[in-house]
C-alpha cells in the first residue's frame, strides 16, 4: 500500500486587514519522489490558506483509498481532524458550540469530501518557523511534537519533517509573490 507523505502550509499577509493577500503551499512525497503546489489569493485569512493547501494538494492525487501522513504546523486544520470537530459542526447543522456559523464551511465541506476519498489519513501538528541552527529550539520542540503526536518519530524523522514544513511555507510565499505580481501587473 503506497503511504504518501503531504506538508502543507499557509500564510496571510495583512491578515487582520480588509485588504491582504494570502498564500498556500504543499508538498507531497512518496519514496524519492516530490510533487510542489502553491498558489494564492487576495483578500483572505490565514486559516483558509492553511485548508486550501491541504484541499489542493488533496485533489491533486489520481488514486484513491490511499494511507496519507499529513503535516502541517495549523492547529486550526489539524485539532479539527484529530478531535473530530467536524462531526458535532456537521450535527449542529454547521454551529459552532458557541452558536456561530462555522467559518470557512465551503472549505470544510470540500475538505471532508476529498478525505472520504482515502483509506487513511493521519494528522500531524509540526511548530512552524523554526530555527533548525539552534540546538536548544531543536530539543524543545521536539518534546512538543512527541507529546502532540505520539513517540513514533526519531529525532531525525522530526528534524526532516520541520525542513519540509519550512519548504512548504516558503511555497506559500511563492503564492503570495505570485498574487502580487499580478496586482502590479494589472
Amino acid at each position: 500500500m503506497k503511504i504518501i507523505n503531504i506538508y502543507t502550509d499557509g500564510a496571510c499577509s495583512g491578515n487582520q486587514n480588509e485588504s491582504n493577500v494570502g498564500g498556500w503551499g504543499a508538498i507531497l512525497e512518496y519514496k524519492e519522489h516530490k510533487k510542489t503546489l502553491y498558489g494564492g489569493e487576495e483578500n483572505t485569512t490565514n486559516n483558509r490558506m492553511e485548508m486550501k493547501a491541504l484541499l489542493e494538494a488533496l485533489k491533486s492525487l489520481k488514486k484513491n483509498n490511499l494511507i496519507l501522513n499529513v503535516f502541517s504546523d495549523s492547529s486550526y486544520l489539524i485539532e479539527c481532524f484529530t478531535k473530530k470537530w467536524y462531526i458535532k459542526w456537521q450535527q449542529n447543522g454547521w454551529i459552532t458550540s458557541s452558536k456561530k456559523p462555522v467559518e470557512n464551511k465551503e472549505l470544510w465541506e470540500a475538505l471532508l469530501e476529498q478525505v472520504s476519498r482515502q483509506k487513511e489519513i493521519h494528522f500531524y501538528r509540526v511548530k512552524g518557523h523554526l530555527n533548525l541552527n539552534k540546538k536548544t529550539e531543536i530539543d524543545k520542540w521536539y518534546e512538543k511534537f512527541k507529546s502532540w503526536n505520539g513517540n513514533h518519530f526519531s529525532l531525525e524523522d522530526f528534524i526532516y519533517i520541520t525542513k519540509m514544513n519550512i519548504e512548504a511555507d516558503a511555497l506559500a510565499n511563492k503564492g503570495i509573490d505570485q498574487i502580487r505580481e499580478k496586482t502590479l501587473e494589472s
